[in-house]
């Protein structure tokens, strides 16, 4: 039996279970949201198995409530290959009130017109991205986000080196990697990508997407990952660089599908307020949910990585946000990125629950380090403060093997040493 190795979304499922009646976890496939589910519900209906799949449709033709009928919390897996549960579950919890009833997984968000009514109050939301490097015990957890949020002083160094960490990247966060042994592991993510594009976008709704024009904007979306990227880009990519006619909406679709199911990211723009009157680009930052999947499309090796480290960090800030984004919904925190019509950019804007904010600065090396502490701090000095107030850190987040704080106050944190 495989060993289950304890996820961030642990107990924010259990929490949230405590005072809501559903909880919805959301990712991608093969993220490992049934997995966690499942240490939880006390009955499971698996919606995709094909061996109940008569069993299911009459159900929902007929008498959706059966599906409710278990021991609770009673999870539904790929809870969007039938819609009508959602509107049976908000049926239910209003004539009940009980809270913890029931979990539902989903890796492709459903046909908007199958759910009648909204889910606000009675359906919470979760959402699950593959592991963090703390998750997958590659980083030691020395350093914690909310640590450093706090002002506390780190010390700590980080068993990474540059090898360690593009091996890292193109294993992916995907926890079945775990499960597999030598050079094997490097092959999911590739399988990953081949089921996303000959089988999930054409399972999301039953349009036909052609693959080809699929695997080029996938291509595209590598090829500008961690960059604030437009439509058109990625459509001059298509037809000029990989040689492949298609229409503007035909790019719209695609792309909209990639979001639906939890494998493109937007990372918005944000605007503090600053000293002067700078205009503000507000084009999204594009990023995928796991740096595995760009590396995997683009057929790259660790050889091509490491003769490449201009676009390997593009890569390794990928695998940050990532593992950001998954500390950061710990604690209710957003993730904005900052760009001026200057081309002035700051990687990350963290902002907590309560309005403070910090800045974050992603470098590969170490020899990037005090170029990216002296940028943070000129961005602190754009912000006018009175209105923004003091920044609760500024952070560089780095592959580099030392998590320390300089003499001027700005953090240095190893990925290898983070965790929530």
């Amino acid at each position: 039996m495989k060993k289950y190795l304890p996820r961030i979304a642990d107990n924010i499922l259990k929490n949230k279970l405590e005072y809501m009646s559903a909880v919805i976890i959301e990712g991608p496939k093969y993220c490992g949201k049934s997995t966690t589910a499942k240490q939880i519900a006390k009955s499971v209906i698996e919606l995709q198995n094909p061996d109940n799949k008569i069993q299911y449709d009459n159900i929902n033709d007929t008498k959706p409530s059966l599906f409710l009928q278990g021991d609770k919390p009673r999870l539904f897996d790929e809870w969007q290959m039938y819609p009508v549960i959602w509107d049976s579950i908000r049926t239910d919890v209003d004539n009940t009130g009980l809270k913890g009833q029931y979990i539902l997984t989903g890796s492709a968000k459903p046909v908007e017109k199958g759910i009648m009514h909204s889910g606000t109050g009675r359906i919470a939301r979760i959402v699950m991205r593959p592991m963090s490097l703390f998750e997958s015990h590659d980083s030691n957890g020395l350093v914690s986000l909310a640590d450093v949020i706090a002002g506390k002083e780190i010390s700590a160094i980080s068993e990474l080196d540059l090898e360690d960490i593009i091996n890292i990247m193109i294993r992916g966060g995907w926890p079945e990697t775990l499960n597999v042994n030598g050079q094997n592991k490097y092959k999911i993510a590739k399988e990953y990508v081949e089921s996303l594009i000959n089988e999930e976008i054409q399972s999301l709704d039953g349009k036909v997407r052609d693959k080809i024009k699929m695997g080029a904007i996938l291509k595209s979306i590598s090829r500008n990952v961690s960059t604030v990227t437009n439509k058109k880009t990625i459509y001059n990519d298509v037809i000029n660089i990989f040689s492949t006619e298609i229409s503007r909406p035909t790019v719209d679709d695609y792309l909209l599908t990639l979001e639906k199911l939890f494998v493109l990211e937007y990372v918005p723009a944000t605007n503090l307020n600053l000293r002067s009157s700078t205009q503000i680009r507000t084009t999204s930052k594009l990023q995928l949910v796991d740096p595995s999947i760009a590396i995997a499309a683009l057929g790259l090796k660790s050889n091509d990585l490491l003769n490449d480290l201009n676009f390997t960090g593009f890569l390794f800030e990928n695998l940050c946000y990532r593992d950001l984004k998954i500390y950061a919904d710990s604690i209710n925190a957003e993730l904005f990125y900052y760009r001026d019509n200057k081309d002035f950019e700051i990687d990350y804007i963290l902002r907590t629950e309560n309005g403070k904010w910090g800045a974050i600065e992603v470098k590969l090396g170490a020899k990037q380090i005090d170029e990216a502490a002296q940028h943070l701090i000129k961005f602190k000095n754009k912000v006018d403060l009175t209105k923004s107030g003091e920044p609760i850190f500024l952070m560089v987040l780095t592959g580099s093997k030392l998590s320390y704080v300089r003499e001027d106050g700005v953090y240095v944190v190893s990925i290898g040493n983070l965790k929530n």
